[in-house]
């Protein structure tokens, strides 16, 4: 009996919904986050019958220009597989960066195609971006996505570290996953500036960042640990992406002292303590 337990077990783990093994489905049907975002589906999306079948189901043709309707109007992001939908799901339905106090100044560590740039660019007309991503397809479509707005953003093409230079970085076929730490089997080699140098370069033409949004994939923390003290109470708001297994709490103390520390699933906010 066991035995078939066992095996009935795998079965259930192993029996895919769109992209998602059963397990994946049954586990989500529980997450608060996914039915906060299945209304913003319906709500932000004026083709949501076909946005909801292409995420929950991995189905449809890339490339797709999908229709979001914005505080600022409606934006028409082009999306190249089906890993850009997740990403798309994450910040404009899941609302892994909500903010609700129109940023000004945001700096975005990791810009990928650009979707995470234009939550924030269209969240007031007055919002202004930083931009760091160091994988040129990911640049070329990012900059096609930003067409709109090539007024409020600035982009480097580097990546972000805890110090200067030249290092390996990993790449992957979606541009999606990609990362100094990661280990793909194909390999890039970028510039990185060290974060201290970045955002004291911000501030000196801004005094004050809004938002520092970082995903790096996997070297998140070594950027935050990184941060000068001195600067912290110019960063009101610091959003990074880790390993939900991963118990942030040890790893950052140095932040504790000015930031309270909100996790929302792999997301983790900091909102600056009203002391500084």
């Amino acid at each position: 009996m066991s035995c078939f337990l066992d095996t009935f077990g795998d079965i259930m783990y192993y029996m895919n919904i769109g992209k998602r093994s059963l397990h994946q489905f049954l586990k989500a049907l529980v997450a608060r986050q996914h039915y906060i975002a299945f209304f913003n589906i319906i709500k932000n999306f004026p083709d949501f019958v076909d946005v909801f079948i292409r995420y929950f189901f991995g189905v449809g043709s890339y490339p797709y220009s999908i229709k979001i309707k914005t505080p600022t109007g409606t934006i028409n992001p082009l999306l190249h597989s089906y890993y850009d939908i997740l990403t798309v799901n994450e910040i404009f339905c899941r609302l892994d960066y909500k903010t609700d106090n129109k940023p000004k100044i945001v700096v975005d560590f990791g810009s990928n195609i650009g979707i995470s740039a234009l939550y924030f660019l269209t969240r007031s007309p007055n919002s202004k971006c930083y931009l760091f991503e160091p994988v040129s397809e990911n640049i070329k479509k990012l900059k096609e996505n930003l067409s709109q707005f090539s007024d409020k953003y600035t982009l480097e093409e580097v990546a972000v570290s805890n110090e200067n230079g030249v290092k390996r970085f990993g790449t992957e076929e979606h541009g999606r996953c990609g990362g100094l730490l990661r280990e793909t089997g194909n390999y890039i080699n970028v510039k990185c500036v060290k974060v201290n140098d970045i955002l004291q370069d911000i501030l000196n033409k801004e005094k004050i960042i809004d938002i520092l949004k970082i995903d790096t994939e996997g070297n998140e923390l070594d950027i935050i640990n990184s941060i000068e003290k001195r600067l912290l109470p110019k960063i009101k708001t610091i959003f990074f992406e880790i390993d939900h297994t991963i118990k942030f709490e040890n790893n950052i103390k140095i932040l504790a002292d000015y930031y309270e520390q909100i996790r929302y699933g792999n997301t983790v906010k900091l909102i600056l303590r009203d002391t500084f």
